[in-house]
């Protein structure tokens, strides 16, 4: 029998993003790397790229009209570390976020 992984929470999907763009570095994610990444649907990935857009934690460059990618914003990298901190506290008391 197969044990059931647990269901992350918005954060941690929102968290998984946008790890998934800062480890592409300065030049961006491309959607696929950041569907791949955070492992989800092509259709949540819409929905939370344009969450995080207008909360202005991401950018969104438009490289040549066709391909785009996603760039964190300073908002967004602070938003990272805070999450991390929050992690560590959390683990230290044995509960997932």
């Amino acid at each position: 029998m197969r044990s059931k992984k647990p269901y992350r929470s918005k954060m941690r999907i929102l968290a998984d993003m946008m790890r998934a763009i800062l480890e592409e570095g300065e030049g961006g994610a491309g959607p696929t790397r950041i569907l791949y990444g955070a492992n989800l649907s092509h259709d949540r990935l819409k929905q939370y790229l344009d969450e995080l857009i207008e909360k202005g934690l991401v950018r969104e460059n438009n490289v040549d009209g066709n391909s785009r990618t996603y760039v964190l914003t300073d908002r967004g990298r602070e938003f990272l570390r805070e999450f991390a901190k929050i992690e560590r506290f959390a683990q230290a008391f044995g509960i997932e976020i």
